[in-house]
């Protein structure tokens, strides 16, 4: 599993979203409205779609929904928010995207340079890293809610491209396109992800340990804490163990 999948399952099971929630809105209200520029009918645009979808799931009023979509079709006055990509190196080598949205991309671009400085990482030139992701349904499902030869055949008959075994998870990816049907046939079958994103997946995946690994974790977090960024994907792999106990 990505370590942003690992890392970010790992802060819901343990309820650091909801300690976050005004930073989890603000983030899915930007998301809403960027999506929205393209068409405010979720029925015809996916991206707005999926970004409503994880909105509710985490329990958004439908206003603040309704109010998100407006201002990214121009019904509503807002904020004028500028979509960019940052690429990284952290410790030990593991590649970085960060996904951003902004209203002063100059400010942004020193603030997000400083965090990885300060974290024991560097910002790295455009198309640096992006190769060695590819973007992906990323559907997390808990080991015991099924078991894994029917959840593989319900992940094939929806489309889905393949199935890991993480431990304590499966993990499905899919083609984007095949993400919203993949997800829809597991929860038909009674099957509750603990997590589901349309995500940048790596090709591979470096091993942390030790200081390298607390020093990755906080660089991924001071990330996550600033206000413009949307996601952050990396190829860290780290044990379980450390990363629960650094989310403890």
């Amino acid at each position: 599993m990505s370590g942003h999948s690992k890392w970010a399952t790992i802060k819901h099971k343990k309820g650091a979203a909801d300690a976050r929630r005004g930073k989890v809105f603000t983030r899915l209200i930007r998301e809403i409205a960027m999506a929205a520029k393209s068409g405010g009918d979720p029925d015809t645009n996916a991206r707005l779609r999926t970004a409503v979808a994880a909105a509710k799931a985490e329990n958004m009023p439908a206003d603040n929904i309704k109010r998100a979509i407006q201002r990214g079709t121009g019904e509503l006055p807002g904020a004028t928010y500028e979509e960019s990509i940052f690429e990284g190196y952290g410790p030990g080598g593991v590649a970085l995207l960060v996904e951003v949205s902004t209203d002063n991309r100059n400010r942004t671009v020193s603030e997000i340079r400083h965090a990885f400085t300060k974290n024991g990482g560097n910002l790295g030139e455009a198309g640096s890293v992006a190769w060695m992701f590819h973007k992906k349904g990323d559907i997390v499902v808990p080991k015991p809610a099924a078991k894994e030869d029917d959840l593989m055949n319900i992940v094939l008959e929806a489309g889905g491209e393949d199935l890991r075994d993480d431990g304590e998870n499966w993990e499905i990816l899919t083609d984007p396109h095949h993400y919203e049907p993949v997800l829809e046939a597991v929860k038909k079958a009674g099957i509750q992800p603990t997590l589901s994103e349309i995500s940048m997946v790596p090709q591979n995946y470096i091993k942390l340990e030790g200081a390298a690994a607390a020093q990755m974790i906080r660089l991924v977090e001071a990330l996550e804490e600033h206000d413009d960024v949307q996601h952050v994907y990396s190829n860290f792999d780290i044990d379980q163990k450390q990363l629960e106990a650094v989310a403890s």
